[in-house]
């Protein structure tokens, strides 16, 4: 039987999360899946997928958000077959920031200008969709650093937003 690999959170900031991945076994390992989820909102789960090679490692994931709940899961690659995943649990340090005060605006039939307030330097994600199932599942989304962007919808379709 293949155990499933061991996750220890190594150390974490505001804003990255480091941990290592080893195994417990003499069976060659060629590689990890680790898959690191959060919940954006209460409507949108999102992943990071990393492809990591070798038997033994240490990764560090940056660019993430202060005071948030962070699953990681992982699951071993070896000469005989994939092990069961494993998980860990960890919440970055630090204060939330605020959620963004969004508003949406028609200019014309296929776009729309949002604009929000929040903090500068940090990336925004704005995701949009026609229904709140779509919103949850598979939404469209762009990323800016900046306070507004216009959005290219299509027409006769009414839309909810997310930033």
């Amino acid at each position: 039987v293949i155990p499933p690999p061991l996750i220890h959170i190594e150390s974490y900031s505001e804003d990255s999360i480091s941990f290592s991945l080893k195994m417990t076994t003499n069976i060659k390992v060629s590689g990890y899946v680790v898959n690191i989820y959060w919940t954006f909102d209460a409507h949108r789960q999102e992943k990071r997928t990393l492809i990591i090679e070798g038997e033994k490692s240490i990764q560090k994931v940056a660019n993430l958000t202060a005071h948030t709940p962070y699953e990681i899961s992982a699951w071993a690659k070896t000469e005989l077959g994939d092990s069961p995943l494993s998980f860990a649990h960890v919440v970055t340090s630090g204060t939330r920031p605020a959620s963004p005060s969004l508003k949406a605006k028609a200019i014309n039939q296929t776009a729309v200008e949002c604009s929000w307030t929040g903090p500068r330097n940090v990336v925004y994600g704005i995701f949009y969709a026609t229904s709140f199932l779509e919103l949850y599942r598979s939404p469209h989304n762009t990323t800016t650093t900046s306070h507004n962007m216009t959005v290219i919808v299509q027409r006769d379709e009414q839309y909810l937003f997310l930033v």
